[in-house]
């Protein structure tokens, strides 16, 4: 198949009571995406990524906080951060959130 079809991202996971759960939607040579559902109040600890990131809220709220700055992200936003950026988030409500790791230049 030379190309992939998701018609509604909000449908590839369910947002579970008290859970963070995610699913990989792509992966090759070049890129891994993958969607996550955050119940209110979950998150993710500060970690850094070895590759450029890009997240896109896909419904829901949360705080994402990268390299020390605190930034509120709903739906429609759009976050890019190069490797090695430290970050971290909670959901302010239940979120659906798209994370996209690119292959960084080489």
């Amino acid at each position: 198949m030379a190309h992939s079809f998701i018609p509604d991202l909000a449908d590839t996971v369910s947002i579970q009571d008290g859970a963070v759960v995610s699913k990989v939607i792509h992966r090759d040579d070049d890129m891994n995406v993958t969607m996550f559902g955050f119940d209110r109040g979950e998150g993710l600890t500060e970690h850094t990524a070895s590759r450029p990131a890009i997240v896109e809220v896909v419904s829901g709220r949360l705080s994402f906080v990268v390299d020390g700055e605190e930034v509120i992200l709903t739906p429609g936003t759009w976050l890019h951060m190069p490797a090695g950026a430290s970050h971290s988030l909670k959901a302010l409500e239940p979120t659906l959130l798209l994370l996209t790791l690119v292959k960084p230049d080489s």
